[in-house]
Order: C-alpha cells, then structure tokens, then sequence
C-alpha cells in the first residue's frame, strides 16, 4: 500500500527550477533514496514532503490524503503531517539532557508525564541509549548525538521519517556502523522512510529502492541492484558506483562494434539514434582472463594503483583506456599484456540524450 505520493511536483525559485515534475510512490514500511549530486534537488525535494518548502505546483499525499494540492490551493502545516525529520546537523540542544532533547517533542505535543517517560524510554532503548538519558548532550560523541537525533524522530512513532543526509558529519568508520543499525532498525519498527545522500554506497547498501535525481529531474527509479546493474543512461552509470563508458554503434539487436572495431555481445538492445549508442561495463565486471562465451579484449597495463581491498588497473586498448578493478591478488606488473574478459549480461546499452 502506497505510504506517500508525489505527482509533477515542481518548485521554482525565482527563474530557478529546483525541482522539475517530479512523481514517486513510497510504500509501506519502504526505505527509499533520494540519491544524487549537490543542487540535484533531493532535499528540496524533501523538505516538500515535510512541509518546509511550498511547491509552485503538482500534489504531495501522505496516507492517501493531500498534504500539498496546487490546484486545490491546500497546504498543510509541518506539524500537521505525522512526519519526522532527522536533520544532517542533528539539531540536539546541547544545554538539555539526552532525555530532554528526546522529550521536547513529545511535551510539544501535550502528552502526559508518564506517556512522555515511556516513550522516551522506548526510544532511547531502541537506538541504545538508555544508559545516557541523564547526561548532558554537549558531552556526547557525533554518533551518540546522531542517535538522540533518530531516537526524537521515532519517539512520537510518527507516520513517516525523513532523512536529510544524517550520516555526512560522521568518520568514515562510524558511517558504515551507522548504516547498518539505521537499516535494523527501519526492519524493526517497520516505519516508511525517505532519506536523501550523496554517497552511492550509502545508497545502495540501505535501501529498499533508490530514486537517481540529476538537475531537479529523476535519471531512474529502481532497486540498488537494478540501479548499479542496469543503468539507463550515462549519468546513472557514471555517477552510481564505477563503469566504463564505451562509443560506438549497434550492428544487430544484441551486437555492438565499439570504437576500434571490437565486436561485443551486448545485453537487451533497444534502438539507438541512427545505429550510434554507449555502452557501460562495470570496473568490478571485468576480469583479466579470458573465459569462454565472454566478450573479450586485448590490451596493455599502464598503470596500477593499491587501494586496499582492491587493485585498480588502467589497461589500453584498441577502444581506449579501461578501469578494472580486481582483487588484490596475483598483481600484474605496469606494461603487462592482458585479455579482458566480461560477460554480455554485463554489456548494457545506455539510453541516448534526450531518449
């Protein structure tokens, strides 16, 4: 069932478009993001949902009722939308206790002592922070703020929470903990969420479907592995994760001849403006073997670089400069001959500008 409706929401500033007709579902207990680079028009995008931001027009519905309708001329208050909002600075008052900053909202709303205490303490417990309900939030750590944050959130078990990018202040090792406790908990309370980043990874590890925005316009909406394994235009395969872009044109309804003249087998073609199209191959696709029944090229290394848990390669051929990234074992030397190898399946036609 359908939690939150947007339909050719568009939100102008001036002669500025933030946002250009955009329309998405979220379901359920569905944990979507809005994922794109800085000025794409997520957040605003976001703010909308919650009531901070006035669209110049189209319709935003929450359970099925109109928080936004331009036509209708309806707007309803923030506070009158069931929603939450986790805020990328936190927001915690550094002169409260962990139990005021989560009981603010809650004595807001006019709710007597003992259900303010209980549900504080659900709250606290839920992110794990009973133990800190009485020291001050001033003393705390980024992530132990981020967690009173997410415990006002879901403290008055709200129909909805937004996200505004939560994690973006914390190192890079709190983050991935992060990650993973924000999606346990989303299972757990089985609430509905929309959560905006810039960090594909991010993305892709904690959503139930990511939504791909490109100057105030939506480039694809799709799961994470629909998004990352089948692309639909440039921008997507550039932006989410890492793939080489390869020019050419198509000679069959699965065949591709890139430049240089490689023959390659190519996954679900569809038409390409005068037979010219780009195909994209993710680096983490490609091996360094030939295998039977895979699209196969020769080329030269010319460089190498150590990451860690991966070994980039930057390999010549005839096509042009392709990244390879390969695990950090059995090491090719720089000047190396080797054979690409990676399957059809992996081959995807991207859409064409304007298609």
């Amino acid at each position: 069932m359908t939690r939150i409706e947007l339909e050719d929401l568009v939100i102008r500033y001036g002669d500025t478009t933030a946002v250009n007709g955009v329309s998405f579902t979220v379901g359920r207990g569905e944990h979507l993001t809005l994922l794109g680079p800085s000025g794409c028009g997520k957040t605003t995008t976001l703010r909308a949902i919650a009531g901070l931001e006035q669209p110049t027009s189209g319709s935003i519905r929450i359970d099925g009722q109109p928080m936004f309708d331009a036509a209708a001329r309806k707007n309803v208050p923030a506070e009158q939308r069931g929603v939450s909002m986790v805020f990328q600075s936190y927001a915690v008052w550094p002169h409260m206790s962990v139990f005021d900053n989560v009981a603010y909202g809650l004595k807001v709303r006019k709710q007597s002592r003992a259900d303010v205490a209980a549900n504080v303490d659900r709250a606290l417990g839920l992110v794990q922070m009973k133990h800190l309900a009485d020291r001050a939030a001033s003393k705390l750590s980024g992530g132990q703020q981020q967690r009173v944050a997410l415990a006002r959130a879901i403290a008055f078990s709200p129909t909805v929470v937004l996200f505004d990018e939560p994690l973006s202040n914390l190192d890079a090792k709190l983050r991935a903990e992060m990650r993973v406790e924000l999606r346990d908990l989303q299972r757990r309370l089985d609430i509905t969420s929309v959560y905006v980043t810039h960090d594909q990874e991010e993305a892709l590890a904690i959503s139930d479907r990511v939504i791909v925005m490109n100057v105030g316009s939506v480039e694809q909406i799709g799961t994470p592995e629909e998004i990352y394994n089948r692309p639909l235009s440039r921008f997507v395969a550039d932006f989410v994760g890492s793939a080489n872009i390869l020019t050419g044109r198509l000679t069959g309804t699965d065949t591709f001849e890139a430049e240089g003249g490689a023959q390659l087998r190519i996954n679900g073609a569809t038409a390409a403006r005068d037979g010219v199209g780009e195909v994209a191959v993710r680096t983490a696709y490609i091996d360094l073997v030939a295998r039977p029944g895979d699209n196969q090229l020769l080329g030269t290394v010319r460089q190498r670089m150590f990451h860690g848990d991966f070994v980039q390669y930057i390999v010549e051929c005839a096509c042009g400069r392709l990244i390879v990234r390969r695990p950090p074992t059995n090491l090719l030397e720089e000047g190396a001959p080797v054979t690409l190898s990676f399957s059809p399946d992996h081959t995807v036609l991207l859409r064409g500008q304007g298609a």
